[in-house]
C-alpha cells in the first residue's frame, strides 16, 4: 500500500473557510504548483483525513498563484536521472502515488470541488478531471501537453477520457494543445467558467449547498455514481435499484420524505 505522508513545509495549506467545508490549497506558486512527490502524499493524506472527518461535508481544492497546477514536478523527476537505476524506482513511486491520490479523491465519501484560478496541465488537468465538480476562471486553460516533450500523458488520460468525449480527449492528448475555459465547460471537463474573482465564491457556494444535504445520502450517492458508471446497463440498474432500497431504509431518507410531506425543513442525522 502507498505510504501517505505529509510534506515538510507549507506546500499544501489546509483550512476550514466555513462550517462543513475543508479547503486544500496547493502552495507552490514559484514552481507553478507542480505535483512533487511530497505534495502528492500531502493531498492524499488530507483527502483521507477530510473524508473521515464527521464535520466535513465537502472539500475544495484550490491553488495559490497564476497556475492551478502544471502537473508533475519535472525538475524533481529529472534530478533522479542520476540514480543508479536512471530514476526508474522514483518514477514508479511518483506515478503510483499520484494514481493512488487520484483514486482517493474518487473514493472519498465527501464531494471534492476544484476551484481553478489558472492553467491546469498534464497531471494538473488530471486533478481537475478527477474532482467531482469544478469551477474555473474564464481565463483558465486546460491541456495534456506531454506529447510535446516526448512523454505521453497516459495517467492524465484515464481521468480525461472519463470526463470529455473520446475524440476531444484524443485531440488534447495527441496534439498537446490547450483548451480554453469555455470549451472545457462545453465538453464537460468543468461545470462552469466565471470571472476570476468569482471562482472561490462560486466554489464555496457549491460546497455550502452540498453541506446542507445529508452527509450519509451524499456519500451513498457519490459511491454509487462511480460504481454504476463502469457497469453494463442491466448491471447498473440492478446495482442502483439495490442502492435505492438501502437508501430508503436509512434514517435520513425517512426524515427527508416525512419533512417533504409535512412541508417542513428536514433535520438530518447523517445516518
Amino acid at each position: 500500500m502507498t505510504d501517505v505522508r505529509a510534506p515538510e513545509g507549507g506546500d499544501l495549506l489546509i483550512s476550514r473557510p466555513e462550517p462543513g467545508v475543508a479547503m486544500l490549497t496547493l502552495n507552490r506558486p514559484g514552481a507553478r504548483n507542480a505535483l512533487s512527490l511530497s505534495l502528492i502524499h500531502a493531498i492524499h493524506a488530507a483527502i483521507t483525513e477530510a473524508g473521515r472527518d464527521a464535520d466535513v461535508a465537502a472539500i475544495v481544492i484550490a491553488a495559490n498563484g497564476s497556475v492551478f497546477s502544471a502537473g508533475h514536478d519535472l525538475k524533481e523527476m529529472t534530478a533522479h536521472r542520476t540514480d543508479a537505476d536512471g530514476g526508474r524506482a522514483f518514477f514508479d513511486e511518483t506515478m503510483s502515488s499520484c494514481s493512488a491520490m487520484m483514486q482517493a479523491i474518487v473514493a472519498c465519501p465527501k464531494p471534492v470541488i476544484a476551484a481553478v484560478q489558472g492553467t491546469a496541465t498534464a497531471a494538473g488537468c488530471q486533478l481537475v478531471a478527477t474532482c467531482d465538480l469544478a469551477i474555473a476562471s474564464d481565463t483558465a486553460h486546460f491541456g495534456t501537453p506531454g506529447v510535446n516533450i516526448g512523454l505521453f500523458c497516459s495517467t492524465p488520460m484515464v481521468a480525461l477520457s472519463r470526463n470529455v468525449p473520446r475524440k476531444q480527449a484524443l485531440e488534447m492528448l495527441l496534439l498537446g494543445e490547450t483548451m480554453a475555459a469555455d470549451e472545457a465547460v462545453r465538453y464537460g471537463l468543468v461545470n462552469r467558467a466565471v470571472f476570476s474573482d468569482l471562482v472561490m465564491p462560486e466554489a464555496l457556494e457549491m460546497a455550502r449547498r452540498i453541506a446542507a444535504k445529508s452527509k450519509a445520502t451524499v456519500a451513498i450517492g457519490k459511491e454509487a455514481f462511480y460504481r454504476q458508471i463502469e457497469l453494463p446497463l442491466t448491471e447498473a440498474y440492478a446495482y442502483a435499484a439495490a442502492i435505492m432500497v438501502k437508501n430508503m431504509m436509512s434514517a435520513d431518507a425517512t426524515e427527508g420524505i416525512c419533512a417533504f410531506v409535512e412541508k417542513r425543513p428536514p433535520v438530518w442525522k447523517d445516518q
